[in-house]
């Protein structure tokens, strides 16, 4: 196997660790300097489209929403997310790690998350300085 071979299905993965899938349509809220472009662009490989930015009207399968501790309001920031989603769809939270600058502690994520109504399925570690948390609407209430 090449090593852009290597690269390619490398890349691929961090993609298809957050589940998703080709066609989806993600919009991303919270760019800075400090985002993963490695994540992003494995994203953009698996799913064959541009992400969205936070300005789009479009309906999305998931919003990935990169969050640092200091941003504002986190449930505010949440339930804005929520309107862009399709029934169905996701919220993936990209927070610093701990440790990291503008970490946010997991209770914080929990609260405001629930109080927003949504649901905590799972968390990985996302990229190298970032963890990922997706969020869904309960069954209930799609």
């Amino acid at each position: 196997m090449s090593a852009t071979a290597g690269q390619a299905q490398g890349e691929r993965g961090l993609a298809e660790r957050l589940g998703l899938k080709p066609g989806q349509v993600v919009q991303e809220i919270g760019w800075d300097e400090d985002v993963d472009d490695e994540l992003r662009d494995s994203i953009e490989d698996l799913t064959g489209n541009e992400l969205l930015d936070e300005e789009s009207d479009d309906v999305v399968d998931v919003v990935l929403l990169w969050w640092r501790d200091g941003d504002g309001d986190l449930f505010d920031a949440l339930s804005d997310a929520m309107r862009a989603l399709a029934d169905g769809g996701q919220i993936w939270l990209l927070t610093p790690k701990a440790g990291r600058n503008g970490h946010v502690e997991p209770s914080d994520i929990g609260e405001d998350a629930a109080t927003a109504g949504l649901s905590q399925t799972s968390s990985i570690s996302a990229a190298p300085d970032w963890s990922g948390t997706r969020l869904v609407t309960p069954k209930g209430k799609r």
